[in-house]
């Protein structure tokens, strides 16, 4: 069932217009300077050939060879969905990427809390959402989504990364899957509404990377056996730690990948 009217009254196509920036320093810095100049409307999508300073995660940089892989932001106006909610938007961009990536990556595509895009026990790509708000209006949501599709070398310091030529052994187009991803982001922002909160975060949970199987994690600077258990509506995670159970925050809990 759809609820575009929920989301906004009149939902855009998203990816219309697409526009592609030949060098930037990040799609969402770009983004956010549009949507402060109040010219763009929503579904806006940008993709960017090369980033000098592409953003990730808690301050991290995301680096790609130029052209190589798809570095996409979209401008969307939530409408009435409350900022409470905002991790029910995470929830379903994560499964948007995550549609367009096992499409061609195979059913080993999964979801490692609480929204990079893996493929077995390796990093394809990552998500990151800034809000702009206005007193307490939820205005934007700059939905940022990299992934890695034609990169064969990565640094040094990335502990598990792939791409989707080292899974399949092809060259793919990037833009074409760029355009690809916003129908699928379109697809999953069309059934987000309140009756439809418990079964996506149930299909989130279905995919999460480690989901109710013992793995390493590190906290405060211990190593540790955990096991997650579940994700609560508000983003936490409960994972399970010698009988007790967490409820962590992003940036609270660091899954610990061997190479």
């Amino acid at each position: 069932m759809l609820f575009s009217k929920y989301f906004r009254k009149e939902f855009p196509v998203i990816g219309q217009p697409f526009y592609i920036l030949d060098k930037v320093d990040s799609t969402n810095n770009y983004a956010m300077e549009q949507v402060n100049t109040g010219t763009i409307t929503s579904g806006t999508a940008w993709f960017a050939m090369e980033q000098t300073a592409g953003k990730g995660q808690r301050g991290k940089q995301w680096l790609s060879p130029p052209g190589e892989n798809i570095m996409l932001t979209i401008a969307l106006q939530p409408g009435m969905l409350p900022l409470s909610r905002q991790f029910m938007l995470s929830v379903a961009v994560a499964l948007a990427a995550y549609d367009c990536f096992k499409k061609y990556a195979g059913d080993e595509t999964g979801i490692k809390w609480s929204n990079d895009i893996y493929w077995r026990d390796r990093k394809a790509g990552g998500i990151l959402i800034e809000n702009v708000l206005r007193g307490n209006t939820w205005q934007y949501a700059i939905v940022g989504i990299g992934l890695n599709i034609n990169q064969t070398t990565f640094p040094d310091h990335l502990p598990n990364p792939v791409s989707l030529r080292q899974i399949t052994g092809k060259t793919w187009d990037a833009v074409a899957l760029a355009k690809e991803l916003c129908t699928c982001l379109q697809e999953r922002i069309l059934t987000l509404h309140p009756s439809n909160y418990t079964s996506m975060l149930n299909t989130y949970k279905s995919l999460l990377f480690r989901f109710e199987q013992p793995g390493l994690y590190r906290m405060n600077g211990e190593y540790f056996e955990g096991i997650i258990r579940n994700v609560l509506p508000d983003g936490r995670l409960c994972l399970e730690k010698d009988g007790i159970l967490l409820e962590l925050n992003f940036g609270e809990i660091e899954f610990v990948i061997t190479k």
